[in-house]
């Protein structure tokens, strides 16, 4: 006999697109749960936890380019699309980020 788990997500709607410049972060706290947002010169948005998991850097103040963000305490690389780091062990949790309709920044945990 096999069982099938499911997972409950929400979305959850951060505030304006506007409110994060292009080629910035900005931290986020939905239910205790700290959450970086980032938006890229070219308009793409990434999720990921807000805290380098190796020594807890801000990472909303990393620099961002690309697709990749540098930690700002000791520049450890990470592919924002996966949270895999690209020049070290740790990773970043990751989350589903849209956009709607009237530019509100919508993220799915």
């Amino acid at each position: 006999m096999s069982s099938t788990a499911s997972v409950l997500t929400s979305l959850v709607t951060l505030g304006p697109v506007s409110a994060i410049p292009e080629g910035e972060g900005r931290t986020y706290v939905v239910d205790g749960r700290r959450l970086a947002v980032f938006r890229g010169r070219d308009g793409a948005l990434f999720a990921t936890q807000a805290d380098c998991p190796h020594k807890q850097g801000p990472l909303a103040d990393g620099l961002l380019g690309g697709g990749t963000l540098i930690c700002p305490l000791h520049s450890l690389k990470f592919d924002l699309s996966t949270g895999k780091a690209l020049n070290g062990e740790c990773s970043l949790q990751v989350y589903d980020v849209t956009l709607s309709d009237s530019g509100q920044v919508m993220v799915e945990f």
